[in-house]
């Protein structure tokens, strides 16, 4: 039996290696036609999407199970590859169907073409997450036409609802499917590879082991009505503006993060400046909102008697969101404002940084970008991960591929794009790793 198993396990790791071009360029093609499906949340009607999936991995033998959660088309897809050894829970890889709205006006091309022009893909989700979605899909296709059988079983989850926080995708999942997927790794989205965005002139890819805690609050202030012509001291307006720059005056954290530490002292202290490495070492506030006015259009010349504002916080682990908001409230000292929760963060803390996998996918990224720095790294939004770490997983947010500040701030923005080559490069390194013992 011991002969037997050695043969197989040394056929699997044997097995041809694919033809990449061929591979790649399906991958491509197949990406331009996700990109056209307008899986936009809201409404978040994924069947669309979950049907293009779900095809692809029918032709390659296996059995996807799609599960709608709600009448609206809320779509989520389970698949399951089976590895080795039976007994070790899965790695997950997780992503998403849904994306952000667009505006069309402020794209030079179709959001929803799926173009290839100037070396890039374009449209919206082609960043996050359809283009790491599709590396998913693809690494598992090889490992299944190729023959390689994986360590440990792979499953594949896609979800209709990240976007809005996933009621009916992954916390869904957890809830009923748990079995299904339960594992010991998740690969998620989060961490990416740039010779600008972490470190001055150097190729680092950074691993997210961890995310910011959302705190999302809004503020409230009360005046008295008036005309516009004659001002006065309790124009709500003028108190909510008051209250929000005392609100912004944000103290130092007074605490270091672990994986904060871990990047600073992987990249030797020598971290690039800008609003991506800013926000991942200290808490922070975003202004979102302001809304004021009577009537229906506004009236110019009348001062409201209520004023408000959002405010998108966004803590880092371990920071306690109610001294956080206490202390928000201390600063603003007026008892014509209140400020009120939204929705309430969740810190699950950080996943370990010295895992099998975090080494297997250091030794992955290596293989195709010789002398790179790998380090793990904090992310300053939110992902479905969130969700897994609580139930005790190690979740690890990646995609393989060498982006610049340029494009990485196209995501949830404008011109939304990925290049090419670096796709193709990230579908092997999602293989590689697929491959790996761990």
């Amino acid at each position: 039996m011991k002969h037997l198993w050695l043969i197989l396990f040394g056929a699997s790791l044997c097995a041809a290696e694919p033809d990449w071009n061929s591979v790649e360029q399906r991958a491509v093609d197949f990406l331009q036609r996700y990109l056209r499906i307008r899986s936009i949340n809201p409404p978040a009607d994924t069947r669309e999407a979950a049907a293009l999936f779900r095809a692809e991995l029918e032709k390659a033998g296996l059995t996807p199970r799609i599960y709608q959660t709600t009448p609206e088309g809320k779509t989520n897809l389970i698949v399951r590859l089976p590895g080795r050894d039976r007994s070790k829970k899965p790695l997950l890889l997780l992503n998403h169907f849904d994306v952000v709205p667009v505006d069309p006006k402020a794209w030079s091309v179709d959001p929803f073409g799926g173009i290839v022009k100037d070396g890039f893909v374009w449209g919206r989700g082609a960043m996050d997450m359809k283009g790491t979605g599709t590396m998913h899909l693809f690494a598992l296709l090889t490992m299944k036409q190729t023959g390689v059988q994986p360590a440990r079983d792979i499953v594949m989850l896609v979800t209709p609802d990240e976007e809005t926080s996933g009621p009916d995708g992954v916390e869904a999942m957890i809830r009923d499917r748990w079995p299904e997927i339960e594992a010991e790794y998740v690969m998620d989205e989060g961490g990416f590879g740039s010779r600008d965005l972490f470190s001055p002139g150097k190729l680092v890819f950074g691993v997210a082991v961890g995310e910011k805690q959302v705190l999302w609050l809004r503020m409230r202030a009360k005046g008295i009505a008036a005309h516009g012509s004659q001002p006065i001291p309790e124009n709500a307006n003028m108190i909510l503006l008051d209250a929000i720059g005392k609100a912004l005056q944000l103290p130092a954290s007074g605490r270091s993060n672990e994986a904060v530490e871990a990047m600073r002292r992987n990249l030797r202290g020598q971290i690039a400046e800008n609003k991506f490495t800013s926000a991942i070492q200290r808490n922070t506030i975003s202004l979102t909102t302001l809304t004021a006015g009577v009537g229906s259009p506004v009236k110019v010349n009348v001062i409201p008697s209520t004023s408000e504002a959002t405010l998108d916080c966004r803590l880092l682990p371990g920071v306690n969101a109610a001294e956080f908001v206490s202390e928000m409230k201390a600063r603003v000292n007026d008892p014509r404002v209140t400020i009120e929760q939204i929705v309430d963060p969740n810190d699950p803390g950080i996943s370990r940084m010295d895992s099998p996998l975090f080494s297997a996918l250091r030794a992955a990224i290596l293989k195709f970008h010789p002398g790179a720095t790998v380090t793990p790294i904090l992310i300053p939004f939110g992902t479905d991960s969130v969700k897994l770490r609580k139930k005790g997983v190690t979740a690890y947010g990646f995609t393989p591929m060498v982006l610049d500040a340029a494009t990485v701030a196209t995501m949830h923005s404008d011109e939304e794009r990925i290049p090419v080559a670096e796709f193709r490069k990230g579908l092997r390194i999602f293989y590689e790793l697929l491959k790996s013992e761990f």
